[in-house]
């Protein structure tokens, strides 16, 4: 097995191996990424048992074979070496050699036929998307994941389709996000919870991808096969949370403010809050919102900035973390905030963008 291909067209496929791969493996082969040659495609791939991905180069060889190199040492060699240098790398004597320039390294190496298959089962929906889709309906979303929730459910992002609609929803208990958008297909219900891991590897990879993609549901995991590399994960079991009866079907109170404002005036107040719950403090009246938030030192932070706002007044608490976290997805001007009463969630919407839409439990200030 011998090859020889520039530092950069490799260094950047295995940096995307390495990011499935988990530093402690129970299975050392686990810690390797597995390479096969086959007349002029190198395949790479590398996997947790729990996520895996493929990816696919063009080299400079004639031979095949496979073999399976330690992941990271392999990662750091071509990091360090100089930029648009030439590899050349070969296996022999069930050594791995790695050569460029003046420097050469020597890497152990296990037999391929060894690595563990990864079974993604039989896929019963088949979407075409474009990559910016999935992407956006993750970048909006992801941050509501929950992190090591004993509702294990909770702990990945929920991938609904129905009929001509798709939907990302992602919770951690506390706050709600939802992405929705029309494709052009038609296609039957259903829903996959895909874990916390996969989103996150999955979303690194569509950054640089800008095309056409085809994702594959099996009643056990999820696949994403775009142009040079394809993306398996396992599923989550259990059915997630009916969102739909955390959206309030009717608010009676409406704010509308300018997002820059609010995100400013939450930094500010949250300085005092107490790190642990963030609690902030809404009073809301005609034409002003009044933030105001206070710590077991009995120091005090209060704004107030300007509204479009029409009622009795009221007030509420919520976490001002949450709260900066659905406002900085907001990518109009103006922010919405709609409460159906003072004791209620507070529903944060795009003021031109309805694909869009954010829940936030209230909390007792």
């Amino acid at each position: 097995m011998k090859f020889s291909i520039s530092r950069e067209g490799f260094l950047t496929p295995l940096q995307q191996i390495v990011g499935v791969i988990e530093r402690r493996q129970t299975l050392p082969i686990l810690g390797n990424v597995l390479l096969k040659l086959d007349q002029g495609e190198l395949e790479l791939t590398g996997t947790d048992l729990e996520v895996q991905l493929v990816t696919r180069i063009e080299v400079e060889s004639a031979d095949q074979g496979r073999i399976t190199v330690p992941a990271r040492k392999l990662l750091d060699i071509c990091r360090l070496l100089p930029d648009k240098c030439e590899l050349a790398l070969d296996c022999r004597d069930e050594r791995f050699h790695v050569r460029s320039g003046r420097s050469r390294f020597v890497l152990s190496t296990m037999p391929g036929e060894n690595y563990p298959q990864f079974d993604t089962g039989v896929a019963d929906r088949t979407l075409d998307l474009e990559s910016r889709t999935l992407r956006r309906a993750m970048e909006k979303t992801l941050f509501a994941m929950a992190q090591q929730d004993v509702r294990y459910y909770l702990n990945g992002l929920l991938f609904e389709i129905d009929g001509h609609t798709i939907r990302a929803v992602a919770s951690d208990g506390h706050r709600l996000a939802l992405f929705e958008d029309e494709v052009g297909l038609e296609i039957a219900p259903a829903q996959a919870i895909i874990p916390r891991k996969g989103v996150l590897e999955l979303f690194r990879l569509l950054a640089d991808a800008d095309t056409d993609l085809r994702m594959e549901l099996a009643s056990n995991s999820v696949r994403v096969m775009m142009k040079a590399s394809c993306f398996s994960s396992k599923l989550i079991e259990g059915r997630f949370p009916d969102y739909r009866r955390v959206m309030p079907s009717r608010t009676s109170r409406k704010v509308v403010t300018d997002k820059l404002d609010l995100k400013a005036a939450l930094t500010r107040v949250s300085v005092l809050s107490t790190e642990k719950y963030r609690g902030v403090s809404l009073e809301i009246e005609p034409g002003i919102l009044r933030l105001q938030t206070q710590n077991p030192e009995h120091e005090e932070a209060e704004e107030e900035i300007p509204i479009e706002f029409e009622g009795e007044a009221f007030s509420s608490g919520f976490n001002a973390a949450y709260l900066l976290d659905a406002v900085g997805n907001i990518e109009s001007e103006e922010v919405s905030l709609s409460f159906a009463d003072s004791n209620g969630s507070c529903l944060v919407e795009d003021c031109k963008d309805q694909r869009f839409r954010y829940i936030v439990m209230p909390m007792r200030i």
